[in-house]
């Protein structure tokens, strides 16, 4: 595999260090989708959202207890406070 270039390492980079901001972004946009979807496609939101949460430091057991409630408002109001605590 060939050397990678200085602008794919700066690119990689900024990637890793801007993570929790995507994974926080990509939860908000998730948390929309959960208030639109239903069936099939809300289970595979929750799914997502879980990764993204799982990233954002979030214990296994507190992503499961949010599926279980299936309530969007509360983890709305969980990625506000994590959005709070990055301002």
């Amino acid at each position: 595999m060939p050397e990678r270039s200085s602008h794919q390492k700066k690119i990689i980079r900024n990637y890793y260090e801007q993570r929790d901001s995507i994974a926080l972004q990509r939860a908000q946009e998730l948390v929309t989708d959960l208030y639109l979807a239903t069936g099939k496609a809300r289970q595979r939101h929750w799914k997502n959202l879980g990764i993204h949460l799982e990233k954002l430091g979030l214990k296994p057991k507190q992503i499961e207890h949010l599926q279980a409630q299936d309530k969007p408002e509360l983890v709305a109001q969980l990625v506000q406070r994590l959005l709070d605590k990055v301002e």
